[in-house]
């Protein structure tokens, strides 16, 4: 082999080395949860106010008697674990509605392209939708936000990308004082893509993850709020919300 040649091997050798090793690290990365907190979790399986399973696609709360016939679809934010929205998302479900927490694609809500109804059709019975999330899961919600089932978009430290000031729909926004990251500058710059009607809730020395049980996040703030007072702030807002909008 000639000396050209040789050279031209030796860099294509190189090229595709740093190709698969970009692919390595991106899948690593991908796959990299920032996982919940067993213990919390463990409280909403041993809860027989609600009957937890999972289909695969999504983690499904319900209420373990009749429920209201309204579902909330949870999106959660970029690699956060499904499950780490188990407890605080749980005096939703003991209010009578059943709460879809989605798996999103490659762990990152933007990625998954699939429509509402994939997390919709496993709950028969229930044919309006509240769609909601948290961080980016909440700018995905904010897509679904226009299908026929959906009555109301609920964002959870989150701000529309998607411009529906004037779609008519109801939205709900909790806002987290001590949020580093979807921080209240942020989601106050974002405001004109919501509705006038939208209903805001402040939560006080809350941060970015208080809104899930996994951890400090980088680049947050410092939390000063109890998990349980935010788990009842939840609960609360949107049982007073939903019965607003349907009245």
């Amino acid at each position: 082999m000639s000396g050209s040649g040789r050279r031209t091997r030796t860099a294509f050798l190189w090229v595709v080395s740093i190709v698969l090793l970009v692919v390595i690290v991106g899948a690593v990365w991908i796959n990299q949860v920032m996982q919940g907190e067993r213990d919390v979790a463990l409280e909403v399986w041993r809860n027989d106010a609600i009957t937890v399973s999972d289909t695969g696609n999504a983690v499904v709360l319900e209420p373990a008697d009749d429920g209201s016939g309204i579902g909330l679809v949870y999106v959660p934010g970029a690699k956060v674990d499904p499950y780490a929205y188990m407890y605080k998302l749980s005096a939703i479900v003991e209010d009578g509605y059943t709460v879809v927490i989605t798996k999103p694609t490659l762990n990152l809500a933007l990625a998954d392209l699939r429509p509402l109804d994939d997390f919709t059709g496993s709950v028969p019975g229930i044919s309006r939708w509240v769609v909601g999330g948290h961080s980016l899961g909440g700018v995905k919600a904010c897509q679904y936000a226009n299908e026929n089932s959906v009555v109301g978009l609920a964002l959870f430290g989150s701000y529309c990308a998607t411009d529906l000031s004037a779609s008519g729909v109801p939205v709900l926004s909790f806002e987290a004082a001590n949020d580093g990251l979807s921080t209240p500058q942020k989601i106050a710059d974002a405001a004109s893509s919501l509705p006038e009607s939208t209903v805001r809730v402040r939560l006080a020395g809350a941060n970015h993850a208080d809104f899930g049980d996994y951890g400090v996040q980088p680049g947050d703030g410092e939390s000063r709020a109890d998990d349980a007072d935010i788990r009842r702030q939840f609960a609360e807002s949107f049982r007073a919300w939903v019965v607003s909008i349907e009245n």
